[in-house]
């Protein structure tokens, strides 16, 4: 694909925000200052104040001394990387990929973006009059290469948008200052009178490195796309990213609902066609009042059909909340897995885990009443109770070792044996009674015990001794007594489980 780029420049950036933030500072000549070696530096200033012949740099002293009421601001360390970077995640909404330009711009990887607003002109029209319209001064450029569209955006007199291989031409009357070359070569080119790019251009690259250094010949070269410029975006875009731009704001659940069924069609054709499926994925809606609302959803296993998964993200839609509208959706999958072709069986008589409608009911459980109430377990090789069991990483992990099935087992097992009060022959007999959480529980039935050693080489302590017993209401427990009959001193008992 042919790469095309836009740079953003925002020519009074900290100084908009604060007019957007205090409106009443519209009309007056401000400066925003930091101290620097003692004195007080202007580091930012608005139109009105530049108008009158303060610049950035300058001594907020001088500046007074040029504009007696000239009201002065506290600069705020890092805000301006904070407004680019909020700045940026709004502008994902025309390029998934952005990135930071400090001090005080944006650049957008726009490779076949243009197309969905119906050229390249209306497209980056479209980024300008939505940031104005936000209270930004803002100049911006399209053009292959990183470099000649932050030269056009800063110097270009023109036009903003520069044809595909047109960047040398754009280039030849800007100043040096345009290639973003550091201050010491800009001076030399300065002392030289080399005021414009088409003065140095066809020199040979001997001459320029040994008189200016390899930078020049470094940022002249991504400018014209003879060396490769690499950005780091604001996120990371997912390999699995689908995006459904909406002509005009999406505002009710109908026109959610199919919008999450283009975009599933969209990303579970291509996930299928690699034989993978989604385990995970988000839904971003991306306001007009800048806000970005999202919904996600996960499978236990993966899985690429489209109704199935537009039944979960359905379960979703009424949290989701429109305002104003929704004016871009972006779908990903930020975790996939590989999906086994499975024959479809006419007549299954036992349909277990590896059957996708047992997948597909847990998912629907899971959203409903969310994934952590669904457990899944496996049988370990340990004697201990605790221990005998683990959490199953996925419905297909199959277990290390089989199920024990010569002694019973309760369905339920708690997670800390709790204590009871109990009353007991000895010096091995049953329990007559116990008293849990209050109640009183008079076994009917018993048996037991079955004495469960300590893993000596986990731990130290007593073993134990368990018995199944019922009471009067027919319920079955798991209680053991902790070490040897103590006589008169009492034992220490425990409820460890329920049987079904």
């Amino acid at each position: 694909m042919h790469k095309r780029f836009v740079t953003i420049w925002f020519r009074h950036l900290i100084t908009d925000w604060l007019v957007i933030r205090q409106p009443a500072l519209s009309d007056v000549p401000f400066i925003v200052v930091a101290k620097d070696r003692g004195r007080l530096v202007i580091t930012a200033a608005n139109i009105l104040a530049e108008n009158q012949g303060v610049t950035v740099g300058m001594a907020a002293a001088d500046a007074k001394a040029i504009i007696p009421g000239l009201q002065v601001i506290d600069d705020r360390p890092g805000q301006a990387a904070k407004l680019l970077k909020a700045l940026g995640e709004w502008c994902i909404r025309y390029s998934p990929i952005i990135a930071i330009d400090l001090p005080d711009g944006l650049i957008l990887d726009v490779s076949g973006c243009a197309h969905l607003w119906g050229s390249e002109r209306a497209y980056l029209k479209e980024i300008v009059t939505r940031l104005r319209s936000k209270g930004y001064d803002v100049r911006a450029a399209m053009a292959d290469t990183v470099g000649t569209a932050w030269a056009i955006s800063r110097f270009g007199q023109v036009t903003p948008i520069i044809e595909s291989v047109g960047q040398a031409t754009a280039l030849l009357p800007l100043p040096p200052a345009a290639l973003r070359l550091e201050p010491t070569v800009l001076q030399r080119l300065q002392k030289l009178g080399l005021y414009q790019v088409s003065s140095f251009i066809r020199m040979p690259r001997s001459v320029l490195r040994r008189r200016f250094g390899e930078s020049l010949l470094l940022r002249l070269g991504q400018a014209l796309g003879q060396e490769d410029e690499v950005i780091t975006p604001l996120q990371v875009v997912q390999p699995y990213q689908e995006r459904l731009p909406c002509l005009e704001p999406i505002c009710t659940a109908t026109g959610i609902e199919i919008a999450i069924q283009r975009l599933l069609e969209m990303l579970c054709n291509r996930l299928r066609e690699e034989g993978k499926g989604i385990r995970t994925a988000i839904l971003k809606g991306y306001r007009i009042d800048g806000k970005i609302v999202q919904a996600a959803i996960g499978t236990n296993r993966a899985s690429h059909s489209i109704h199935h998964l537009f039944k979960l993200f359905e379960l979703k839609i009424a949290a989701i909340e429109p305002a104003l509208g929704i004016e871009l959706f972006v779908l990903e999958a930020p975790k996939v897995e590989d999906v086994p072709h499975i024959q479809e069986a006419l007549w299954a008589g036992k349909p277990g885990l590896d059957d996708l409608g047992v997948a597909e009911l847990l998912d629907k459980i899971g959203g409903k009443m969310g994934a952590a109430t669904i457990h899944r377990y496996l049988p370990d090789e340990h004697h201990w109770p605790e221990r005998s069991i683990r959490p199953a990483l996925s419905l297909r992990e199959k277990p290390a070792a089989t199920w024990r099935n010569d002694k019973p087992r309760p369905t339920r097992l708690l997670t800390r044996p709790e204590p009871i009060e109990v009353s007991a022959p000895v010096p091995d007999y049953p329990p007559m009674l116990f008293r849990y959480k209050g109640k009183v529980h008079h076994i009917k039935k018993a048996d037991g015990p079955e004495r469960i050693e300590r893993e000596w080489w986990l731990e130290d302590g007593d073993h134990r001794d368990y018995y199944n017993v019922e009471d009067e209401h027919g319920q079955r427990y798991w209680l053991f007594r902790l070490g040897h009959y103590a006589g008169g001193q009492g034992n220490q008992w425990f409820l460890h489980g329920f049987f079904a």
